[in-house]
């Protein structure tokens, strides 16, 4: 049996990717410090989201260089944050 271990946590939006009225996917601040791009949202979940986002003219950028529109005011999601090599954050629901 292979189980894969995996923690939830809630998680700053820093910005998204793709447009405001459908984000692509999320940049979250992780409670390490890090911004990470999230995997790509559901429609479902875009639809809920992109009526919070408040984007910023500048563009931002991820530690691993991955540009991101900024958003201001303070969204917060919960994600999956897995802890294996390649940390895949995945976002669960708006908080």
């Amino acid at each position: 049996m292979k189980i894969r271990h995996a923690a939830t946590i809630e998680a700053i939006v820093a910005g998204f990717t793709g447009t405001v009225r459908q984000p692509r996917a999320l940049a979250v601040r992780l409670p390490d410090g890090r911004v990470a791009l999230s995997q790509r949202l559901t429609t479902a979940l875009a639809t809920r989201i992109a009526p919070h986002l408040v984007p910023q003219p500048q563009r931002a950028y991820t530690q691993g260089g991955d540009a991101y529109t900024p958003v201001g005011g303070e969204v917060i999601v919960e994600v999956v944050a897995g802890t294996t090599r390649h940390a895949v954050v995945t976002v669960v629901r708006l908080r």
